[in-house]
């Protein structure tokens, strides 16, 4: 069961959840319950190291859109310029299918979130010298990266995190803020759209409103208001065990990868 502070969500915009990040909408992937298991995004990881055809690349591309912003964090709290942390995220991601970092992953191994920062870890560690010697914008940026939204979020970190801490952290905003949007497309596609704008805080806490004030902006009842929103926590659920699942090598694995994010949102 998914522990009780996995419901407490971060929503508010200074937390950086939406910052900095395209996502695309994956209204098509499945929402994931007990006798299910998807490993969409090991898969598009296997996809991109088979080849370094054009599918590969989309594949990479939509890899990338996803999971930049961590691995940024990272490299922010590892060197002191901007600019540099800049060119390294995207030299990084730009050499995935050239250096065949993709190529050697394996699903059964464990986390997506494990491989990604070792992988880089190891680009940082092999081609640092080489990434910084290169021509600022000498390389095509493969998509766009919204840099400076978090730069607002993690320039001021403090001194006393680790690189490792914050890339875990910006792991788990970046994958809520994911989770938290399935939810809002969720509940437009069923013409929700104003209850999930009123209701969304209680899907993380009690809301910094009640449920009375809330259902009168509706024109519904305490009763309806309270139900919508269980159903809401309830689909989060879903939701949040789907997209774990698609960053983790087996079901038995997600539960786990759901208490140790939290755990680093807590921390």
């Amino acid at each position: 069961m998914v522990p009780a502070m996995a419901f407490a969500v971060p929503l508010c915009p200074g937390v950086g959840i939406f910052s900095g990040m395209e996502i695309d909408d994956e209204s098509k992937l499945p929402a994931g319950r007990a006798g299910s298991f998807a490993t969409t995004h090991w898969s598009l990881v296997i996809a991109a190291g088979n080849d370094a055809g054009e599918e590969s690349r989309r594949a990479l591309e939509e890899l990338c859109r996803a999971y930049w912003s961590p691995l940024y964090a990272y490299v922010r709290r590892r060197v002191s310029s901007v600019h540099e942390a800049q060119d390294l995220t995207q030299a990084f991601f730009e050499r995935l299918l050239e250096k065949q970092y993709l190529a050697v992953a394996d699903p059964n191994r464990g986390r997506f979130r494990s491989f990604l920062i070792s992988a880089f870890k190891h680009f940082l560690s092999k081609e640092w010298d080489k990434a910084k010697a290169q021509k600022r914008g000498g390389e095509r940026a493969i998509f766009s990266m919204d840099f400076q939204a978090l730069d607002i979020v993690w320039g001021a970190t403090a001194d006393s995190q680790t690189p490792d801490y914050v890339f875990d952290r910006q792991w788990a905003i970046t994958l809520l803020g994911r989770v938290m949007l399935k939810l809002q497309r969720d509940m437009e596609r069923l013409g929700k759209s104003r209850e999930f704008r009123f209701l969304k805080d209680f899907v993380g806490n009690s809301g910094s409103v009640s449920y009375r004030e809330v259902a009168s902006e509706l024109g519904m009842s305490e009763s309806a208001a309270r139900m919508t929103a269980s159903r809401m926590r309830g689909r989060y659920r879903e939701l949040l065990h789907a997209e774990i699942a698609q960053t983790v090598g087996s079901a038995e694995e997600v539960e786990e990868e759901i208490r140790y994010l939290f755990k680093v949102l807590s921390s």
